[in-house]
């Protein structure tokens, strides 16, 4: 893949400002800044060389044609600070120089001149700097170059540093073009915003720190859209170099091996005929082909000159005074006869075409119309089953809601009734448990009781069964029992039962 370098030249007016570092050369390494100088104005040199101030003015009004000056604002945007402070401190110096001059010289015939008064003693001018360093108003022409050799897209191949976006739109501020080149911040040495007289759009100059990074936000970016809304597209160049001239030094005369690009005044863009056909009018104007073509006038869309001239007795080139022939007349006359005959003859074709295309457009708009009438139609009686299945649904919803309350009261209540039922429970169990051991205890006395009685039943039996003399010895016998220590606790506990037996069945017998 090849494509065509460019060169960008800033023509200014005698009086205008000169940009600050708005000059570049891809080949600044092999030439020096004179020979790159002597290289760009040898056409002129040649095409002025010998001339009178008079006749060079008349030369290069009629290369500068109908074009004129206006302002351009170039707004710089650099990566490092330190580099626009310098530029700041240059255009001080720059400014303030002719004014530290004369106030040198004021000084100094007020050293002479004996001071009458403090006030005296003031300069006149005090010089002073205001406004954005990196915005700068010039007055002149933007050219826009191509070379006429093409220049391959191979990684050996020497091309740019410097990329140029051709047309950016002007919706697009220097936020949202800040945000498009954002990946490459980093290799970005400096931009150039420059806006001119060119209304909706302005170019845009990228100096890159080396050519492989120009090269890898070329195939990123060209041909890509700034935003997803708007079609506008990224069209990028590569550009050779960067000049700036004054118009006296022949900045409007042509270059050599270079084609100027002129602007197309309907599209106002870029024209290159080996990208899109160029049409040159007898008025000297170039349009683009395609653009040409929607104008459906024999003038020229610019200065409504008619491209068709009426004929007249002396009819002669301004130039050579040389007489056209009658029969050129009557074949300009016969051609517009024709071409009016067909351009009749067109529009009425046109105007059929476009009568039939909206009765079959009107007759589509009618189907869809009832389509849509039948559409709202089902769509009404959906609406309507839909309406009472609601209604349905908001009843049955009303009933459950109710049910739930009295489901939910009713739970409340049996809650309530749980816990008194509960604790109920709790003090019965309680009661059968105190019942349960007095019973217990109960139990236990009479148990003790029975087995005293069973004892002295079978005691008094024995007895009875033995002879007079033991029964009366018993009778008469006595029972000592002595007095239980404290250390024989349990033994005198068991001793002391068997007295209470004994003395039981003596009060038996």
């Amino acid at each position: 893949m090849s494509v065509s370098l460019v060169v960008i030249r800033l023509e200014l007016a005698e009086h205008s400002p000169v940009p600050a570092g708005f000059g570049f050369s891809a080949a600044a390494g092999e030439m020096s800044d004179e020979e790159i100088k002597k290289k760009t104005l040898a056409s002129a040199v040649a095409c002025l060389e010998g001339k009178s101030p008079g006749e060079k003015a008349a030369i290069i009004h009629q290369h500068l044609g109908r074009r004129e000056m206006t302002d351009m604002i170039i707004e710089t945007m650099k990566s490092n600070p330190d580099e626009l402070k310098a530029t700041l401190e240059e255009r001080k110096s720059s400014e303030a120089s002719p004014t530290a001059q004369r106030s040198e010289d004021q000084s100094k015939e007020c050293v002479n001149a004996a001071p009458d008064s403090p006030s005296k003693q003031l300069p006149e001018q005090i010089s002073f700097f205001s406004g954005n360093p990196s915005v700068e108003i010039v007055h002149g022409i933007m050219h826009l170059y191509k070379t006429n050799k093409m220049t391959s897209l191979k990684e050996d191949v020497r091309r740019s540093a410097m990329l140029c976006i051709l047309t950016v739109p002007a919706t697009m501020t220097s936020h949202d073009l800040m945000k498009f080149v954002a990946p490459f911040n980093e290799v970005i040495e400096q931009m150039k915003i420059i806006r001119d007289s060119t209304p909706n759009q302005y170019m845009v100059l990228i100096k890159f720190s080396a050519q492989a990074d120009a090269d890898s936000f070329y195939m990123a970016c060209n041909g890509r859209q700034f935003n997803s809304i708007e079609d506008d597209v990224c069209q990028l160049v590569y550009v050779e170099r960067a000049e700036v001239l004054k118009s006296e030094d022949g900045a409007s005369l042509p270059v050599m091996d270079l084609t100027e690009l002129p602007k197309c005044t309907v599209c106002l863009e870029r024209m290159d005929e080996s990208v899109n056909g160029i049409l040159t009018t007898l008025c000297n104007h170039s349009f683009h082909s395609q653009c040409l073509q929607r104008w459906d006038d024999t003038t020229c869309p610019v200065c409504r000159y008619c491209q068709t001239p009426e004929p007249v007795e002396e009819n002669k080139c301004f130039e050579c005074g040389v007489q056209e022939y009658s029969y050129l007349l009557t074949s300009q006359l016969e051609s517009q006869r024709i071409y009016w005959e067909n351009k009749i003859v067109r529009i009425e074709k046109d105007t059929a075409e476009e009568i039939n295309n909206m009765k079959t457009k009107f007759k589509e708009t009618i189907e869809k119309c009832d389509n849509l009438e039948h559409r709202l139609n089902d769509l009404l009686k959906e609406k309507q089953s839909v309406e009472r299945k609601c209604t349905q649904l908001n009843t049955k919803v009303a009933k459950l809601t109710t049910e739930l309350k009295e489901e939910q009261e009713m739970n409340k209540c049996l809650r309530a009734n749980q816990v008194l039922l509960q604790n109920k429970l709790k003090e019965e169990e309680r009661v059968l448990k105190e019942t349960c051991d007095q019973k217990d205890l109960q139990i236990t006395e009479i148990q003790e009781q029975l087995r005293d009685v069973m004892f002295y039943l079978e005691t008094q039996q024995k007895i009875s069964h033995l002879p007079a003399e033991t029964r009366q010895e018993i009778q008469e016998g006595q029972i000592n029992i002595a007095v239980a220590s404290a250390s024989s606790g349990p033994s005198s506990g068991g001793s002391g039962k068997l007295p209470s037996r004994k003395s039981r069945s003596k009060r038996g017998k």
